[in-house]
């Protein structure tokens, strides 16, 4: 597979994801690590399935066992912190500043060996912050400490799945098909938890289950082995910048579903968050 196609492959992961904000807000009021033991056995169960019928089962028996703490911690990680940021702050808004993570994609990969960080990276980071505090600030309608847990909770995501998408890099020789075990792992983990922390609510609605099975199939399914792919053989930089589209593809389907309301200050902290990792992005172009 050459680079250019598997980069290809990795953008899907960005459309798919785009759906993500959606499908959580309708899959309420199921709590977040019910949700994600739910989303990811259904996600590890297509991993199964595709396993079996292109014959690599069997190359997950050569895969270390850091490899599956690794994916499967940072899976369960950003999953559950953003869906109990999505339970606790407006979706539209919480969904911004988790979609953080392609411009810290950029900013992070310059840390790499061979990569250094230019100033366009960090005027890329200010203005992406920019547009996080303008969230978090109320866009002038005043602070807001009700929507502050889940707004934090929104930044974790952001921080959590750019250093897994960069580290992801390092152990580059663990085959795609080691995701399966990545999302069988983190449903392992979320559901004991769940039955400590949590009260079993489930959807009371087709349209509830509708969400999860779409959830589990799409945006936490099918979406990371494109995205592993993309990152361990693609032009990680260049994905980071076509992962740009994220937050705008993100808020936009929100708003023409009606579950956010169009408001300036979603229009200018989209824009600040976007523009600020299409910087970043071209600066790292530039440079290449």
């Amino acid at each position: 597979m050459t680079g250019k196609a598997a980069t290809a492959i990795g953008f899907i992961a960005v459309l798919l994801w785009a759906l993500l904000a959606l499908f959580t807000v309708g899959s309420a009021p199921t709590p977040p690590l019910l949700l994600n033991t739910l989303c990811f056995a259904i996600g590890g169960t297509l991993g199964l399935i595709w396993a079996c019928a292109t014959g690599s089962l069997g190359a997950l028996r050569r895969v270390p066992l850091r490899v599956y703490v690794f994916g499967a911690l940072g899976l369960f990680g950003y999953h559950a912190l953003y869906f109990s940021a999505l339970r606790l702050a407006p979706a539209a808004e919480a969904g911004l500043i988790a979609y953080l993570w392609p411009l810290l994609i950029v900013i992070f990969s310059g840390l790499l060996p061979g990569e250094r960080l230019r100033g366009g990276h960090m005027l890329g980071a200010a203005l992406g912050f920019a547009g996080a505090a303008l969230i978090i600030a109320g866009g002038g309608l005043g602070f807001s400490s009700e929507n502050l847990p889940g707004y934090l909770l929104a930044l974790l995501c952001a921080l959590t799945w750019s250093s897994y998408s960069v580290l992801s890099r390092l152990v580059g020789d663990a085959p795609t098909v080691s995701v399966t075990v990545f999302c069988l792992a983190a449903a392992a983990l979320s559901l004991p938890l769940h039955l400590l922390f949590e009260q079993t609510i489930l959807p009371a609605t087709a349209l509830g289950w509708a969400a999860i099975l779409g959830l589990g199939l799409g945006p936490v399914g099918l979406a990371f082995f494109v995205w592993d792919i993309g990152v361990k053989h693609g032009d990680i930089q260049l994905l980071g910048t076509s992962s740009y589209a994220a937050p705008l593809l993100s808020t936009l389907v929100l708003v023409l579903a009606g579950v956010a309301a169009p408001s300036l200050t979603l229009l200018w902290a989209a824009l600040l968050i976007t523009g600020g990792a299409g910087i970043a992005a071209y600066t790292s172009m530039r440079k290449r």
